[in-house]
């Protein structure tokens, strides 16, 4: 076998795959590549923002900095992406 469809077993359904399951388990997938591309992108960000200069610990400063630079990334991402949602919604309702 090529590996393919390995995490999906036929069961009672005679061989034929649950297409739905499916789909279902490719958006959990999909949410979590996201979440780990944002986690990704934060990090990289804040880190380039607030490390001048990178040691075995963190200075006070510099933790304050992390975090209100990843607050303000959450906060500014949760915008967009709560408009971003509201748009398609409205595009969807126009179809």
């Amino acid at each position: 076998m090529d590996g393919f469809g390995s995490d999906f077993s036929a069961g009672a359904s005679g061989g034929k795959v649950d297409a739905g399951q499916i789909m279902e388990q490719v958006k959990v997938q999909i949410a979590v590549a996201n979440a780990q591309e944002l986690l990704q992108r934060m990090t990289d960000k804040c880190f380039k923002k607030c490390i001048g200069k990178p040691g075995s610990t963190l200075d006070n400063s510099e933790q304050k900095c992390i975090a209100m630079c990843m607050d303000r990334y959450m906060d500014a991402w949760n915008t967009v992406s709560r408009t971003y949602n509201s748009r398609l919604q409205r595009e969807r309702a126009r179809m």
